[in-house]
Order: C-alpha cells, then structure tokens, then sequence
C-alpha cells in the first residue's frame, strides 16, 4: 500500500492525504480521523524520505562519536544509553543515525552534518570540562542535548546528567562511617566532565570529616578492568595501603576484586569496595544480594529521557534549554564493612 492507493481507496486527493497524515492545521479533524483510521486499517507506512519532504524533519537523531587514542567511546556504557535512547526514537518515529570520526576532526564533522540536512538533532555525549562542541552547535542552531554537563561552558544548553558529586559524596561517607580512612579512588579521566565531579565529590566528604585526601590513593584514568587491577594492585603493595576503595565503573572494580583476591584478601572482609553501577544490561551487580555496595543510576533510563528532551526540543525549538539532574541510588552489596582493625 503506498499513498497513491490509499489516495484511491480514500477517493481523496494525494495532497490532502499527506496532509492529513503530517498534522496540516488546514485539513479537518473528520478527514484527519477518516484518513489515519483507513491508514492503520490497511497497515500504510508512509516512506520516511517522502515525509521528510513533507514535513521539513529527516527523522533521524544524530550520535557523533569520537575515535580517539585517549579515551574509548564505543563502550557498553555506551550501547545500553543507545539502546534506551532507542527505545523512545522508534515509538516516535524516528532513526538513529552513528558516525564515528577522528577526536581531531569532530567539529568538522558537526558543521558537515548540519549542512547536509542528515538530521534533526543531536546527542552529545562525553562532555569535557570546556566543550567546545556546545558553543558550536549552538551556533549552528542545531537542536541538541548534551549527556553529561561541561562545567566551565556558561552559556545555556539542554543537558542531562547523574548528580555526580552527590552520589560520590554520600559512598565516601558510608565508608567513613565504618570506620575506614584510607580510602582510595579510581576514577575515569578527569578531564571529562563526569569524573571530575566524582573527585569533588570524594574530597568534599572526606574534608568535611577531617580526613586529608591523599594524592597517592587516587588514580585518574580510562575505565577499563586492567587498570583497575593495575591501579588497585599499586597501592595495596604500598607501606600503607588503602582499607577501601571509591571506583567509578563496574568494570574497573571487576579488576580491583581480582587484584584484592591475588593479595590474599578478602572483599568486604580485609577491603571494602563502592562502585559505580550504570545497572548494564549484560552486566548486572549480582542476582538477588548485589556483590558490590554501589552508588546506582541505569544509563539506560538516561538514554530515553535524554531522547524525550531532545524529541521535545525538535517539536518545539523555543521551549529550552531543557535540563534533568538524576538521582543515583545507594545499593548495600556484600563488598563493604567495617574498616579492619
């Protein structure tokens, strides 16, 4: 069935079909209903690039990924954010469309994107500290909404993001209040957004309780589980190793439990760990008792609400910039307990 046909069977014109079927304020709610009914009844899909045509909006959602030496965007963090994200494209229509380019290249790769016309807006993800990729698209009138927030860029934007600072805060209190003050921290790059709130996060509660952090039980780099067992072997070999750790993804702690296991010790016994837990699809904390103590937010859920934002911004460019801080949840697993004596 294409719209020639149910033109036909309708016994109206092509023009006041497409009409009807894209919202045109000139066709009656009678024959919007009476065309839409015959629609879903003969199961007509109407041809996406003919819509575009119709309509002025390509329906696709732009994802620009950065291939870099630094850091390794294409993750599965990343694949659960899509696939939630996903979700809320397919319900209202709409495509994903992923480009990978050289970190050296990107912004090229933005403005190139905008002339082409490929889509109607755009998912920032990974913001640096100073993002150069938010002034630009702004500029570019492009809608867009950043996941994460870049904390030294003052002009507004549409961002979502996991309250950082407060969910590292309150793990390093609850480690604090079992007694460990040798706590260390293995965090994410720290010149990305989202790890530099973390740190603020894990020196805030240990200054507010008189606790120095120390230099040497901190550690910033990609979250991967061979750095984590790397870092985590470090400073559990030194003269006086750290009775805890503050982790930034489930990944690397996978790597921190092994390196406390090669060491003789015992999770939650000797050491106590707190993770991050993004709640990943193929990699869950545990099945019913988790195994790690962590602070938890499903990056998948982030996914679809950042889609709603941007969904909302594309059918009404002058209601942002649109913002939503989530809250991440404190889950008690078998990793944690009171600092060994």
């Amino acid at each position: 069935m294409n719209l020639k046909q149910l033109s036909e069977h309708l016994k109206l014109s092509q023009t006041t079909v497409s009409r009807a079927l894209n919202g045109y304020p000139e066709v009656s709610e009678k024959t919007r209903k009476r065309v839409q009914d015959a629609a879903n009844a003969l199961n007509y899909q109407p041809n996406a690039r003919a819509k575009g045509l119709a309509t002025g909006r390509t329906h696709a959602i732009g994802h620009v990924i950065p291939v870099s030496g630094q850091r390794e965007m294409v993750n599965p963090v990343f694949g659960d954010f899509i696939a939630g994200a996903g979700q809320t494209y397919a319900a209202a229509g709409y495509e994903i469309v992923i480009s990978l380019v050289d970190d050296s290249r990107e912004e090229d790769a933005y403005r190139a994107i905008h002339t082409r016309g490929s889509i109607d807006g755009i998912i920032v993800h990974g913001p640096l500290m100073n993002d150069p990729r938010i002034p630009l698209l702004t500029s570019l009138g492009l809608p867009f909404v950043v996941h994460g927030r870049a904390s030294e860029v003052t002009t507004p934007y549409s961002w979502l993001d996991m309250n950082n600072v407060r969910a590292f805060e309150r793990a390093t209190e609850f480690l604090l209040d079992l007694g460990h003050r040798r706590i260390a921290l293995i965090n994410g790059l720290e010149f990305m957004d989202f790890a530099h709130r973390r740190r603020e996060g894990f020196t805030a509660a240990l200054t507010a309780r008189g606790v120095a952090p120390d230099p040497a039980l901190m550690r910033s780099e990609e979250m991967t589980e061979i750095n984590g067992h790397r870092s985590a072997a470090q400073m559990l070999a030194q003269d006086s190793p750290p009775t805890a750790f503050l982790v930034s993804s489930m990944i690397t702690a996978i790597g921190v439990r092994r390196a406390i296991l090669e060491a003789g010790l015992v999770l939650g016994r000797d050491v106590s760990v707190i993770t991050h837990d993004d709640d990943l699809g193929y990699l869950k904390n545990g099945s019913d008792v988790p195994i790690f103590t962590a602070t938890r937010s499903s990056v998948r859920q982030a996914g679809r609400r950042a889609a709603e934002l941007l969904l909302a911004l594309i059918d009404d460019p002058g209601a942002g910039p649109l913002t939503d801080m989530l809250e991440a949840e404190l889950i008690i697993g078998t990793s944690t307990g009171p600092a060994p004596q």
